[in-house]
């Protein structure tokens, strides 16, 4: 073995503190990890986690390794036809990419069919597997629970030529759904319920995606991923931890077929801790209610933790990655904090979102003693002074500008500082300006502020008087109109409700989404492209979204606020 593979990289966790004591010890040469999703879904933040580390970790040991056969393999695990589909394999592909990983092989669990059909009958011959026709109900009731050990199914018996015959006949396709299964013999006593007596393979009279009407018999997972690990010579199968009872099964299916079928290696499986983000939900079935439900638009609606709906919201991979490291592999499960997430996108936002100015409440600002037809081209800079970066565009301004309505206020507090009667406030890049007058509606609405201007005062402070609130606006006459949707946490509370449907239906925040039409955009953003990131400034982190905006309708996402406001707003 090379040097470099028997320098350990210095543990960051016990993942790899496992890999590289297996290469110490010689026990593998090359590192093969996989990443095994189900085709019937969209995937999620927490698939992200699992992503960064199987890739992560192919990447990372194929430097130390080059040559070996290390890396990481894309395996579609389709052993159940009923709910999957090439709509899911498409968005899984592109989402791995999305994050910046590539895999070193691609696959599916049906690339292996014919070959997990032959271990079945070796095992059936080794007197390992049997033919049961207990119905489900009375498989559970022959199960027994916790406490209580299982019954010996009363088929359990049958003669390896009489299972050998009703397996055959199942792939023939001469029985129905549910009258027979393929069963491991293990042990119906033994205190892990995964051990007493597994399904192997279930009848599925189900085309499937892959292999059309070639199968009516399908394997499970248990029996099938092991199986797929070992034929591609998979050396770490990584896991979360809900699959840490399944590792026994795991380990039984490779002992009893590993003389017979040559595996290319003996592969371990290891079980870390999943991602749990609060305020979200990330069960299949719940997201599958929402999306199907309507409650959200698509798997890719911004509300959503899909790396779809993320990928649509402006959030990059950069900041998914660097969330993902931050979280890093433990051996215990927790629950995130949102809070650690919006960290993570505001700071990669921070060095590459320009800063823009955009009113998303417009209210009229009438300067007057402004020229009516003066136009002046103020120049403003794109990044703040701790941003290393240079760019800069022209802003218009005239004689009527938008400001947002909550930066003005009739009655103000003792410490607001932004424009009231009588109160002086400085434009960005601009002048500073006092409210002189009011024009209000029928209701007594404010619809336009008259204001005064100081000649004086572009771009400095006055000498003499402080002026201590700034304000962002745009120029009226040239403003872009736009929507801009505020997203915010899918659910108004901590954890989703495990009752009643009703009761996580009520727990989404109603605010998760506010669609705001005729906001008022500064001049530059009418070249906005979608895709595009921008800081609006005082405002948050926004994108151009990728599915609604169409030419000459301009459609925003807020991406995430600049600060976490959402615990002194739950406080409220």
């Amino acid at each position: 073995m090379s040097s470099s593979a028997s320098a350990p990289a210095k543990p960051s966790d016990f993942i790899r503190d496992i890999i590289n004591e297996d290469l110490q010890a010689e026990r593998h040469k090359k590192v093969l990890t996989r990443f095994p999703p189900e085709p019937n879904g969209f995937l999620h933040i927490g698939h992200a986690k699992s992503i960064c580390l199987n890739f992560g970790l192919g990447n990372e040991y194929s430097e130390r390794l080059p040559g070996s056969g290390t890396g990481c393999n894309l395996r579609f695990d389709d052993t159940d036809p009923a709910k999957e589909d090439t709509l899911f394999e498409d968005g899984i592909q592109e989402d791995v990419r999305w994050l910046g990983f590539e895999w070193s092989g691609f696959f599916h669990a049906s690339d292996y069919f014919e070959k997990m059909y032959e271990y079945a009958e070796h095992l059936i011959q080794s007197g390992k597997a049997y033919v049961c026709s207990l119905s489900d109900a009375e498989t559970k009731q022959y199960r027994g629970d916790v406490k209580t050990p299982g019954t010996n199914s009363p088929y359990r018996d049958r003669t390896v030529e009489e299972n050998l015959d009703l397996f055959r006949r199942m792939r023939k396709g001469e029985f129905k759904d549910g009258e027979h299964v393929l069963r491991a013999k293990i042990d119906m006593a033994n205190a892990n319920m995964k051990m007493r007596d597994p399904m192997l393979y279930r009848i599925r009279h189900t085309a499937h995606h892959m292999t059309g009407d070639k199968w009516c018999i399908y394997p499970m997972y248990d029996y099938a991923h092991p199986i797929s690990d070992a034929l591609e010579g998979i050396t770490h199968s990584i896991c979360t931890l809900e699959f840490e009872n399944n590792r026994e099964l795991y380990d039984w299916v490779i002992d009893n077929l590993i003389e017979f079928a040559k595996f290319p290696s003996r592969p371990h499986q290891y079980e870390f801790a999943r991602l749990n983000l609060n305020y979200t939900v990330m069960s299949k079935r719940r997201l599958l209610e929402l999306v199907e439900g309507k409650h959200v638009d698509g798997w890719d609606d911004p509300r959503l933790p899909t790396i779809a709906g993320m990928r649509r919201r402006g959030i990059t991979p950069d900041a998914i990655r660097a969330f993902c490291a931050t979280v890093g592999v433990a051996k215990a499960n927790s629950t995130v904090d949102m809070a650690q997430l919006e960290f993570c996108i505001r700071d990669d936002l921070n060095q590459k979102a320009p800063r823009v100015m955009a009113v998303l409440k417009p209210l009229k600002v009438v300067i007057e003693g402004y020229p009516d037809d003066k136009v002046e081209e103020l120049d403003a800079s794109y990044w703040p002074h701790d941003v290393p970066k240079e760019g800069s565009r022209k802003v218009p301004f005239c004689k009527e500008i938008y400001i947002e309505q909550d930066d003005f206020m009739l009655e103000p507090p003792k410490d607001y500082f932004r424009l009231a009667p009588g109160q002086e406030v400085r434009l960005r890049y601009a002048y500073c300006i006092k409210c002189t007058d009011v024009v209000k509606d029928a209701d007594g609405n404010v619809t336009e502020v008259r204001c005064t201007y100081d000649p004086d005062t572009l771009g400095n402070n006055p000498v003499g008087r402080k002026v201590k609130g700034t304000i962002h606006w745009v120029s009226a006459r040239h403003a872009v109109d736009a929507e801009v949707r505020l997203y915010d946490r899918l659910l108004s509370v901590e954890a989703p409700p495990t009752g009643k449907d009703s009761e996580f239906l009520n727990a989404i925040n109603p605010h998760a989404l506010q669609v705001l039409k005729g906001c008022k955009l500064e001049r530059s953003l009418g070249e906005a492209k979608a895709g595009d990131r921008f800081q609006f400034e005082r405002q948050g982190y926004f994108v151009v979204d990728t599915k609604d905006t169409k030419p000459g309708s301009l459609v925003f996402n807020r991406i995430v606020t600049l600060k976490d406001s959402w615990a002194k707003a739950q406080k409220k």
